[in-house]
């Protein structure tokens, strides 16, 4: 099998055992990126000297007896906000092309100590507020089943490294879908973790709205289930540097109650294309089929969650967007205009007590779906309810950005509420990938991990893909 066709979990078994080495998995990756990059410019920056000086170092320390650790000679990408100290850390902004950070993030460090091994950055949209991954110092990243549409954002250089092969897993964070959106327009695997457990993407303090300290988290992208149980296990847990970090023991497998919530049309406001009805209740049925009880219900509130995560993001981020002089320096046009089209139609909190009032009423909307995830441990339903849009869509007017929102609606719920979700490929309609969410209970990685174990055993494997 060709290297970069292995999952994680074959790259480190295959380098432990002697059958692959580091450099030669390093090395097929490298070439990789040169074949393909050019089609679909997932990757921002080629770290080829440093990759291969990191896997002669892991063969060597391999040759003299010593434990290479659970990734060894992974290759990752690393997104261009999370801090790695072999180039900068840049969000796509062309002011901070030399930002090279003194120190790695923490989980990127365990990563490496691990045995994994970065070959690249991946690219986003600037400062990652956009489904889309765009921006004015590394340019657009290429949907590589379909180049007109979107490949969603904000990790989504990141999703079409992995799903090209350019490599076996990457980086990304997630405030409102950023891992999940783009994993499942590449037709991979990602998991958004749940609030805390995986510290900041630096080791710098600065002011950060409140929805950014409880709704983004940083986490993995792979191409298989098993891939994200492993890197999550190894990057989780608390530093002492993010005060909101947390250790939570990650068990491993799950063996408590198998009910699923299904949800086909989140909050009840339809416009779900028949596809995503389709792979949903597929789903449902693989994991009726594995032994789980499944009902259709509806989680409590998405309406409520949904909007008050556009209402807080939206009146949290204005003021540093749109008003000359709070920002260090300039965004792509895309990104301001995406931004004024959005809160066009948003009511802002823009009283003490609307504002507070919003934060309070998150309170009774966690403690909902914490007695609802006490019944069903599981919530399954769909990434997004409609296709990926083609490119400039989002940049079409105020009720574009509505609409995209509105068919997000379950992906934000999951982070105002700080929640686990798992993003897993669920087959394919023509050259489009079909896919579904899995939601647990705070903490409950290993839940979501095992219900998309079972949703993915269903389903071969659609990656990695040469670009259409």
């Amino acid at each position: 099998m060709d290297i970069t066709a292995r999952t994680a979990t074959e790259i480190a078994a295959g380098v432990r055992d002697g059958r692959l080495t580091a450099t030669a998995v390093v090395e097929a990756c490298l070439a990789r990126i040169e074949e393909v990059n050019p089609q679909v410019n997932a990757v921002t920056v080629v770290l080829a000297d440093r990759a291969r000086e990191a896997a002669a170092g892991l063969d060597a320390r391999i040759a003299g007896g010593q434990e290479p650790g659970p990734l060894a000679g992974v290759p990752i990408t690393v997104k261009e906000n999370i801090d790695l100290t072999w180039s900068a850390t840049t969000s796509g902004l062309p002011f901070a092309a030399g930002n090279v950070p003194a120190a790695n993030a923490t989980f990127v460090d365990r990563l490496l100590a691990a045995g994994a091994i970065p070959v690249g950055r991946g690219n986003m949209p600037d400062i990652g507020l956009r489904w889309d991954t765009d921006n004015d110092l590394f340019g657009r990243t290429l949907n590589p089943w379909d180049p007109a549409r979107v490949p969603g954002g904000s990790s989504g250089g990141d999703a079409v490294a992995v799903a090209t092969g350019m490599a076996a897993a990457g980086l990304g964070n997630d405030y409102g879908g950023s891992l999940r959106l783009p994993a499942h327009a590449a037709g991979i695997t990602a998991l958004r973790p749940s609030a805390g457990r995986v510290t900041g993407p630096g080791r710098g303090a600065e002011p950060l709205p409140l929805s950014i300290q409880h709704m983004a988290v940083n986490g993995p992208l792979a191409r298989s289930v098993a891939d994200l149980d492993l890197i999550f296990g190894l990057m989780h847990g608390a530093d002492d540097f993010d005060p909101l970090s947390v250790t939570v023991e990650h068990p491993s497998g799950y063996d408590g109650p198998r009910r699923v919530a299904v949800t086909v049309d989140p909050a009840g406001w339809g416009e779900v294309d028949a596809e995503v009805i389709a792979a949903i209740r597929s789903a449902a049925g693989v994991l009726a089929a594995a032994g789980w009880e499944v009902e259709e219900v509806e989680p409590p509130a998405v309406d409520r969650c949904a909007t008050l995560w556009r209402q807080l993001s939206s009146t949290e981020n204005a003021p540093m967007l749109l008003t000359p002089g709070v920002f260090p320096g300039p965004l792509s046009e895309g990104t301001v205009r995406y931004f004024r089209d959005n809160i066009a139609e948003v009511q802002l909190l823009d009283t003490s007590a609307a504002y507070q009032g919003a934060w309070a009423e998150r309170f009774v909307h966690a403690a909902a779906w914490r007695a609802f995830h006490a019944r069903y441990p599981v919530v399954l339903g769909p990434v997004t309810t409609r296709p990926m849009p083609e490119i400039g869509y989002d940049l079409s007017g105020p009720a574009a950005a509505t609409a995209l929102w509105r068919a997000h609606r379950l992906l934000v719920t999951a982070n105002f509420l700080g929640l686990p979700a798992v993003a897993v490929p669920a087959g394919l309609s023509g050259r489009r990938p079909l896919g579904v969410q899995v939601i647990a209970r705070r903490h409950g990685e290993h839940i979501a991990l095992a219900a998309a174990r079972d949703i993915e055993a269903a389903f071969p494997a659609i990656t990695p893909i040469r670009p259409a």
